[in-house]
């Protein structure tokens, strides 16, 4: 079980978390409440902010646009460099990493050490960022010659939209507005409803840092809000959630054609093969497919076994996902959490409702846990799966696995391309040739080698097919808040 790494998770869906009431105000009387419920006790509270409305947004993106033009200017640069310092000073305080942290639990149910973990391991991210913009933003002579030059500078985008997720609202946020703020951006950041108090507290933390508040401001709603945030005329839209919403996002902006950043879903897979480490795998992939409650878009949610391990591993497996403890999200011994959203309780039921009728066999779990309050899914694992099982085709975000028997790698290559979505694969092995000639056929943004569920500030993050669009993290995540300009220099002679 590896808890530790928490510090490496990242991603997902923004359906989810808290589940938010919005009241919308269609008539000038309604209520713009924002009421949220915990997802662990399921009671209710009301959020310190109001939504916001078509007015209040354009006056925002207004102020957004007059304080960019400052923000962004090429000779300040160390002053967004010394600000950003000063945000990573804040979250390395550990007043601040507890605030957060039970902030967090309240909004989605993460269990508290998780949390804790989440915020603490965002500083290895700005930490990147701040490392890497100089080089970034440095101009690059490509040629030059008698009294010709030609080089490329970057600029900033300009004003962006940043519409965040609930599963991992500091990682996700942070992997924005960290490097579009570098780079000299303005933001209109709406959190997610289902993780508003962590929104909230992050935008507390960079105002003090010294960002101004018109250069980064909080946009709160609902799906109604984000809508009106795309009605702005920002130069960039950056969505992660769902390939359903993050389709409509795109339709929606594509006749204006701006920079558009989108992290999607995923149905990630892992193929272990007869020489992989039985007993190693199986503990990896099961903290792979629980940790979170299997709310990121990169858990493991698909597992090929070569069959002359197939008993073996499955044994292992079972025997693992038994040692974690469901409960109280503050009780820091708790490893499985609720679901951040009741609704997807009974979309995981259909899903073992259809894998059993379909054949697969109920090895653990399959309802939701007898708790009294909270929306507690057992953790679940079927095995003899197949692709004629919703379990193992469409997104789950949830505690539940699907483990299916292969006679072949070239098999296990071809069931692990199946799918609609391309974010993460994987592939458990000791030969490190097999490794790349599997993982090099996979279509996915990111290849995992005896590992899985994990991110790393050095290394882009994107997905293939309807994973996603666009890339954050790297360089290249502070490359896609800029544009190149390219100068043709002739000095006069």
């Amino acid at each position: 079980m590896k808890t530790a790494l928490a510090s490496l998770r990242a991603r997902s869906l923004p359906t989810g978390a808290l589940s938010v009431r919005h009241f919308s105000a269609s008539a000038a009387s309604a209520s713009r409440k924002l009421v949220m419920v915990n997802p662990a006790t399921e009671q209710q509270e009301t959020f310190a902010h109001e939504a916001d409305t078509r007015e209040s947004i354009q006056s925002k993106f207004n102020a957004a646009l007059q304080a960019q033009k400052e923000w962004g200017r090429p000779e300040n640069l160390e002053k967004r460099v010394a600000t950003l310092k000063k945000f990573l000073e804040l979250i390395n305080d550990d007043a601040n990493v507890q605030e957060g942290a039970r902030r967090l639990t309240q909004d989605m149910g993460k269990p508290i050490s998780h949390a804790a973990g989440e915020v603490k391991a965002t500083r290895a991210r700005v930490q990147f960022f701040l490392d890497n913009i100089h080089s970034v933003l440095q101009h690059e002579v490509v040629n030059q010659k008698d009294a010709l030059v030609e080089k490329i500078s970057r600029e900033p985008l300009g004003v962006i939209a940043n519409i965040a997720p609930w599963n991992y609202p500091w990682f996700v946020s942070c992997n924005v507005y960290a490097p579009a703020l570098l780079t000299g951006n303005a933001i209109l950041y709406k959190p997610s409803e289902f993780a508003l108090r962590t929104g909230e507290f992050q935008m507390e933390l960079l105002h003090q840092a010294g960002v101004p508040k018109e250069v980064i401001a909080p946009v709160y709603g609902a799906g109604d809000v984000g809508a009106e945030l795309l009605r702005l005329p920002v130069n960039g839209v950056f969505f992660t959630g769902s390939v359903a919403t993050g389709r409509k996002i795109n339709e929606a902006v594509a006749s204006r054609m701006i920079k558009v950043g989108l992290e999607l879903g995923g149905k990630d897979a892992t193929y272990v093969c007869e020489d992989a480490n039985v007993k190693n795998a199986a503990a990896s992939l099961a903290d792979g497919a629980m940790f979170n409650a299997g709310q990121s878009c990169c858990s493991v949610e698909r597992i090929y076994v070569q069959k002359e391990v197939y008993d073996e591993f499955v044994e292992e497996y079972v025997k693992t996902v038994k040692s974690f403890k469901m409960g109280d999200p503050m009780d820091s011994a708790t490893y499985l959490g609720p679901l951040t959203r009741g609704s997807q309780l009974s979309f995981l039921e259909e899903q073992v409702k259809d894998a059993v009728a379909k054949g697969g066999k109920l090895l653990l779990g399959g309802k939701r846990a007898s708790v009294s309050k909270g929306y507690f899914f057992e953790p679940t694992v079927i095995v003899d799966a197949n692709h004629s099982m919703s379990l193992m085709k469409d997104e789950s975000f949830g505690p539940i696995i699907g483990i299916q028997k292969v006679s072949s790698e070239k098999e296990a290559i071809e069931l692990v391309n199946d799918s609609d979505l391309g974010l993460t694969g994987g592939v458990y092995t000791k030969d490190a040739e097999r490794a790349k000639r599997v993982l090099g056929q996979y279509n996915t943004g990111t290849a995992y080698w005896n590992c899985c569920d994990r991110v790393a500030p050095a290394l882009p993050w994107s997905g293939r097919n309807f994973s996603g669009l666009g890339a954050t993290l790297g360089v290249e995540g502070i490359r896609t808040f800029t544009v190149p300009k390219a100068w043709h220099l002739v000095s006069p002679q």
